[in-house]
């Protein structure tokens, strides 16, 4: 499923408010790696999750993290950043 993002950055709407932003090296039925990672947590700023990531689409990626495992089950969405609209 997630073959076809392999290599691209992506953003992953999660069940929790986080949002990681980062590009996609692995995934297998548990898990997915992300490399070169934005990880933010949502309940540290009064922005909202469609507004912070286009604020990364507009302004590029700052990454905080090198690399991040994100468990597959607490996704909610993923999309390319690319596909983002600034």
């Amino acid at each position: 499923m997630f073959e076809d993002l392999l290599g691209e950055t992506v953003v992953l709407d999660m069940v929790c408010p986080f949002v990681y932003v980062g590009t996609l090296v692995e995934g297998d039925h548990h898990y997915v790696a992300l490399q070169d990672v934005d990880v933010h947590d949502l309940r540290d700023s009064s922005t909202t999750r469609e507004i912070y990531v286009h604020e990364i689409r507009l302004h590029g990626l700052a990454p905080n993290r090198k690399r991040v495992l994100v468990q597959r089950e607490q996704i909610v969405s993923v999309s390319r950043l690319s596909d983002v609209n600034s």
